[in-house]
């Protein structure tokens, strides 16, 4: 489920998993898989000759509102519009609430979701880069550090409702590591609110 976080330059956003069976992200009007996001990361904190590196990889943009569709009516089987309703047509919401968890297999879905989104959206390249006054953008979306630090922490933990039986995909559990190993002043304390397993 995607959340709302704060954003210096457009307020509040939504970003995060939208389809439990998917590894898929979106933010705002920006899809892209989390695959991409873990080596997005850990391409900036392995990054040791840039101070303020940048990266960027795969993603797609859906310009027209009607074309992304309405999450709470697929969510509650009532209206299945545009790219995120026809995903729900293919995954429905479990009835069993207990059932609600991010499946840490969501990669094995990829090709159909990819070729649902291109109907809708076009291609293009997601730009993560990081400024000397501690400004990381993300495509438009120019964060403070502890509020992009939320948005590799939702990640992490698989969002909400979390990972399904509390098992992450190897590359998340890749990237967290990376973050923590790396030295990078970048990412120091992105993990320092960790308080046992999580």
């Amino acid at each position: 489920m995607p959340l709302s976080f704060r954003s210096m330059s457009h307020g509040s956003i939504a970003f995060g998993f939208f389809n439990i069976e998917s590894d898929m992200l979106l933010m705002e009007n920006r899809f892209f898989f989390a695959p991409e996001f873990c080596r997005g990361m850990l391409a900036l904190a392995r990054d040791r000759k840039d101070r303020y590196p940048r990266v960027d990889w795969p993603s797609y943009t859906i310009d027209a509102v009607e074309d992304i569709g309405d999450l709470m009516g697929a969510i509650h089987g009532i209206r299945f519009t545009g790219f995120i309703g026809e995903t729900y047509q293919h995954f429905p919401f479990p009835k069993d609430p207990a059932a609600f968890k991010q499946n840490p297999l969501g990669d094995q879905t990829r090709e159909l979701f990819e070729r649902l989104i291109l109907k809708r959206a076009r291609e293009d390249r997601f730009e993560v880069n990081c400024r000397a006054d501690g400004t990381v953008c993300l495509g438009p979306y120019a964060f403070e550090r502890e509020d992009f630090f939320e948005l590799i922490r939702y990640v992490w933990m698989g969002g909400y409702p979390r990972w399904k039986d509390g098992i992450r995909p190897e590359l998340v559990m890749e990237m967290r590591n990376g973050l923590v190993d790396s030295g990078h002043p970048l990412f120091n304390g992105c993990f320092h609110q960790e308080t046992g397993p999580q």
